[in-house]
């Protein structure tokens, strides 16, 4: 098997002035340190930041200037995700590159992080991409994977290694890190989750193998992190088992029921329930939910400014 090695970038982002020519220096500096890197990959909203108001047109400038830094270097190149302008919608979208610098495949983020993330439409189609000699890859964003179902399909449509660049800044970052090891356990993959700093996140980028175990974990200053993969072990894991004991692909392949909670039109009480996708308000004292405008509650708040704030109060 072809030997092939995954580059994560942990950098410091700014949501006031673009990122993209220290993004550029980033790459050249890791690729002079690391030249037999194959693949690098970045955060999510790294060239642009956080805000909507920095949307841009995909393809556009960005995506081109990224092409021919992967052309330059001749790697595989996933740059994070930008929020791109599509008609009269805003999504947020990455890009894989390849090699000779040409576009593979865009992916738009599936779940956009509601409440927080508003005026920004998801996207309804997976991804995975082949890489010759190599395997198949899956990309997912940020808050794609809370929701476990776009991981599982991913590993489903066959992908070995799933690329996942996020931005967390909130207090949530380490049920996350729980999140992708179980993400790799579960789906029985590589699982490269990377985070950006300042108003690009808090750090902690972890990648995790496919037994579920952390191969590297980032801490909370910018950092390189290249990672040989060994695509055999995935398969082997899914062949024998996770330590060569739970099999949870074949399980679920081979399940004695469907799962009917996914039926069109099938409506869960349990779900119904629970209330809007709104920001929780000050509760009162016996801890209901307080909300101001109770004819509102069941619609989406509409004078919300679209764009979620930047995770940290540092801006750069």
């Amino acid at each position: 098997m072809k030997p092939f090695s995954i580059a994560g970038i942990q950098m410091r982002i700014s949501a006031s002035t673009p990122n993209v020519e220290a993004m550029k220096l980033k790459l050249d500096i890791l690729m002079n340190l690391y030249p037999w890197v194959d693949m690098v990959m970045f955060s999510e909203l790294c060239a642009y930041g956080p805000l909507t108001a920095n949307a841009q047109p995909v393809p556009g400038t960005f995506e081109q200037e990224m092409c021919a830094m992967a052309a330059k270097h001749g790697i595989w190149l996933l740059p994070g995700s930008i929020f791109e302008k599509r008609g009269d919608k805003i999504y947020n979208t990455a890009t894989v590159i390849d090699p000779e610098g040409s576009v593979v495949t865009r992916y738009s983020k599936m779940f956009p992080f509601y409440p927080y993330e508003v005026g920004v439409t998801g996207g309804n189609e997976f991804c995975v991409f082949d890489i010759p000699e190599v395997g198949r890859f899956g990309v997912s964003i940020c808050y794609d994977m809370w929701i476990p179902e776009t991981t599982r399909t991913l590993a489903v449509m066959g992908a070995e290694v799933i690329l996942h660049p996020t931005l967390t800044g909130t207090i949530d970052r380490d049920i996350e890190l729980s999140i992708a090891r179980a993400s790799a356990a579960t789906n029985q993959c590589y699982f490269f989750d990377i985070n950006g700093l300042d108003s690009g996140g808090s750090g902690k980028s972890i990648v995790c193998g496919p037994e579920g175990r952390i191969i590297y974990q980032a801490d909370v200053n910018e950092e390189f992190i290249p990672i040989e993969i060994n695509l055999e072990k995935v398969r082997r894991s899914r062949e024998l088992g996770v330590l060569r004991l739970g099999q949870p692909m074949k399980s679920f392949r081979d399940r004695p029921v469907e799962f009917d909670v996914y039926a069109p039109g099938r409506k869960h009480p349990a779900l119904e329930s629970l209330g809007p996708l709104i920001k929780p308000q000050r509760v009162q004292e016996l801890g209901e939910l307080q909300i101001k405008d109770e004819h509102r509650a069941h619609e989406f708040p509409k004078n919300i400014v679209s764009s979620f704030r930047p995770p940290s109060e540092h801006i750069e």
